[in-house]
């Protein structure tokens, strides 16, 4: 099966047809799409693609399931109040056919990440890019060290991936926590931020990365906890995908003094952009 590369004109788009739709929250749904004419996706965890709907435009969405998902790929798109485009993709349905281009930018560094302990911290949506890397952790459990999943969302109707979540959770060879701001009646889980959960996990510093991904006003807290934990700043990764636009390094949306977290990132390691204002 031929493969895209992410060498090949970042112009070019791509048709893929929606084969299966799961609604997660009253925002969220997750799109699975293949790609036309025996083509397949290769991407990096922490990658997104361009994705297009014609008569509408296109948003950089990052590509939420693993690498080892060879035959097609996942999306997950949050529907926002005036978003034509995230309204229109909520409107679709399988069968329906969008445009691809990409996969884009810098992703995850798994073959890096080998032999080490790895610590996630995903807040709201953030768990849909880092998804891409867990399962793909998950996939490859014997190459990586001690694992820990630290996730937190705003209430227990918000979270998403739940089915999933509810597997990591069983599991032994992951170390998982969940928080939520608000709870709810039936919520026998923690409450609170999601910084809290930090200190509760056993760090070999030396031996271990750092993996952040969330909200903008999450960021500093938390990379605060991970450095008091000793972990170093270049051990320390974290996405700024939140910035992108075309994908391309072109428009300018995403330029943070020197850096195009479009082309440099979107995944980039803390010691490299501290000083970036605006950055974290």
């Amino acid at each position: 099966m031929e493969k895209i590369h992410i060498n090949n004109s970042g112009y070019e788009i791509v048709p893929a047809k929606i084969v299966s739709t799961r609604k997660m929250t009253e925002q969220e749904k997750i799109f699975e799409l293949k790609l036309v004419h025996g083509l397949s996706l290769d991407h990096e965890p922490g990658q997104f693609v361009e994705v297009s709907i014609l008569g509408v435009g296109e948003a950089p969405i990052s590509v939420c399931s693993s690498p080892t998902k060879r035959d097609s790929f996942e999306i997950c798109v949050r529907a926002v109040k005036d978003g034509r485009f995230s309204n229109a993709m909520h409107n679709l349905d399988i069968g329906d056919e969008v445009g691809i281009r990409g996969p884009f930018g810098v992703g995850f560094p798994a073959a890096k990440l080998e032999g080490y302990d790895i610590i996630m911290v995903a807040g709201g949506l953030g768990i849909a890019p880092l998804r891409s890397l867990i399962n793909y952790i998950i996939d490859n459990r014997r190459e990586y060290g001690k694992v820990s999943l630290l996730l937190g969302c705003k209430d227990p109707q918000s979270m998403l991936f739940a089915d999933e979540i509810d597997l990591w959770q069983k599991r032994v060879d992951i170390n998982f926590s969940c928080t939520v701001d608000r709870g709810a009646p039936d919520w026998k889980g923690n409450v609170g931020l999601i910084t809290s959960l930090i200190p509760n996990v056993n760090i070999d510093p030396e031996r271990t990365y750092a993996v952040v991904v969330g909200p903008p006003v999450m960021y500093k807290f938390v990379i605060k906890e991970l450095l008091s934990k000793g972990i170093p700043e270049h051990q320390i990764l974290v996405s700024l995908e939140r910035h992108m636009k075309c994908g391309l390094g072109k428009c300018g949306h995403c330029q943070i003094h020197n850096i195009y977290c479009c082309q440099d990132g979107p995944v980039f390691s803390y010691n490299n952009i501290k000083e970036l204002k605006g950055a974290i």
